[in-house]
């Protein structure tokens, strides 16, 4: 089991790392580029759009996969009672999510293209949601490589679907909004239909069938959890909304083009937390000591976080116009918001260890009041410095967020783990982006022309000059990552 396990935890790791930055970087990044240069503003409209159905994405789910994914794990044979019942609840919460995100939609006085674009994308995120909930059920049975290869598959198709028409020889006059989120549809819908596929043979039969009472219980059990992804979504995906509605669909286009690489990069913090939460779940119930792992895995972020962070914060203007073609102010705002956004890419980062250790400890109700505060703190910053600054203005309350949060998150674990703060590890977290950034200005200063230095060997030059302050600095080792490995696998 442990080599299945570790065998098919590397697959997933090298399917994400690999298929997913490459499908933001490469396919959303360009068609973002394209349809700005035929059509200003059009992908900052689905780019808001796409963000307010992230906000209400927790309508979909109720904390349902959390459920069936335990449930089914513990007692596989139960797949054939509940598969049923909860795909039927699954498609009663898409139509309910459908019907709210249109309604909001009215209220936000969108023209009927908006709401074209608005339902097609609900009905998106709808697909996705069957997609999660048929892997929930792969995953419980324990077929990781047919769980593995369903996350993937629908960005694997849009990259060849897409791809096709971005880099063969046909005109990108066909490369629209309404084309990308058709193609996503299309991508979604083969994955979903997959999915049932792989799950019902399993199940062996399928009917359609509502049970009011089970899925009430479900939903009250998980309405803690629930409430806490929705006030995340709200400070993680408000932002452009607010943008959008508050200036206009040019401003929001120019949050998307740093926010690409944002997301591109928080794949890692994603999959880090994905890794921690059984372990740390595991530890805190055998009541085992967690400092260890939690300073551990905190060491590791942070020096890749910065690492990216810093690195890519030096050359940012090269990046954006290398990715989209921009010059003069475009060029410059763009590249200002970017900045931030790779600051608060490393709070971020810090924030899936000390969340997820809060989330493994079953500690919701302190994380939902400062989920309140948090929204409350990036709606308020967002007002004033929006209408001061626009997108750049939205990257400053976000990081002004995520470093709240994260103070607040330390705080949270110290008051209810046995973490134990020394003198020497504070020096290094210090001491370690300070030594990496104080190098990379000196090599500016005196070494690095711009004439002779491309930004990408700047790039290498900067994140070798990071792993050396990093290592040399002792803030990392190399059996620190042995260690992590180790520890994934007992």
């Amino acid at each position: 089991m442990k080599k299945k396990f570790i065998s098919n935890l590397i697959l997933v790791l090298l399917l994400n790392v690999v298929i997913k930055p490459f499908y933001i970087l490469g396919i959303d990044a360009e068609i973002l580029k394209i349809t700005e240069q035929s059509s200003s503003g059009s992908y900052g409209t689905y780019f808001s759009l796409l963000s307010l159905t992230f906000i209400f994405n927790i309508l979909l789910d109720m904390g349902v996969n959390t459920f069936n994914t335990r449930n089914i794990a513990q007692n596989s044979q139960l797949i054939q009672k509940h598969f049923s019942g909860i795909f039927t609840l699954k498609l009663f919460l898409g139509f309910v999510y459908l019907l709210i995100i249109l309604l909001i939609g009215f209220l936000f006085s969108y023209e009927l293209k908006e709401m074209k674009w608005l339902l097609i994308i609900g009905l998106n995120q709808v697909l996705i949601a069957l997609i999660l909930f048929f892997r929930s059920n792969l995953s419980a049975l324990l077929l990781f490589r047919q769980d593995s290869l369903l996350s993937v598959i629908d960005r694997l198709l849009l990259i060849i679907f897409c791809g096709y028409f971005l880099w063969a020889n046909v005109t990108h006059q066909i490369i629209t909004i309404d084309f990308f989120i058709l193609s996503q549809t299309l991508a979604y819908g083969a994955t979903a239909i997959l999915g049932f596929i792989l799950v019902v043979r399993k199940t062996k039969k399928f009917s359609l069938k509502w049970d009011y009472a089970f899925f009430l219980m479900i939903i009250k059990k998980s309405l803690p959890y629930a409430l806490l992804i929705f006030l995340m979504s709200i400070y993680y995906y408000s932002d452009v909304v607010m943008i959008e509605q508050m200036k206009d669909s040019l401003e929001a286009t120019s949050y998307a083009h740093g926010y690409r690489f944002f997301m591109a990069f928080n794949m890692l913090g994603f999959l880090f937390a994905g890794l921690l939460l059984p372990i740390f779940s595991k530890m805190i119930k055998e009541n085992i000591n967690i400092n260890s792992i939690t300073w551990l895995s905190f060491k590791l972020i942070f020096f890749i976080a910065v690492l990216i962070g810093g690195g890519f914060w030096f050359i940012k203007e090269d990046i954006i116009h290398w990715r989209y073609q921009l010059n003069g102010e475009d060029l410059i705002h763009s590249s200002n918001t970017f900045g931030w956004l790779l600051l608060s890419f490393i709070a971020v980062s810090c924030n899936y260890i000390f969340g997820t250790l809060l989330t493994a400890n079953g500690r919701l109700k302190p994380m939902n009041i400062l989920a309140i505060i948090g929204v409350f703190i990036n709606v308020i910053l967002n007002i004033f410095l929006i209408n001061q600054s626009g997108s750049t203005g939205a990257a400053i309350a976000s990081l002004i967020t995520q470093v709240f949060t994260l103070i607040s998150q330390v705080i949270l674990c110290y008051k209810f783990f046995p973490l134990k703060i020394k003198v020497l590890p504070i020096f290094q977290i210090i001491g370690y982006p300070f030594i990496f950034f104080i190098g990379i200005l000196l090599l500016d200063l005196f070494f690095l022309s711009k004439e002779v230095y491309t930004w990408p060997l700047k790039l290498v030059i900067y994140t070798s000059v990071g792993i050396a302050s990093g290592f040399s600095f002792g803030f990392v080792r190399m059996k620190d990552f042995l260690s992590i490995i180790k520890i994934s696998k007992n």
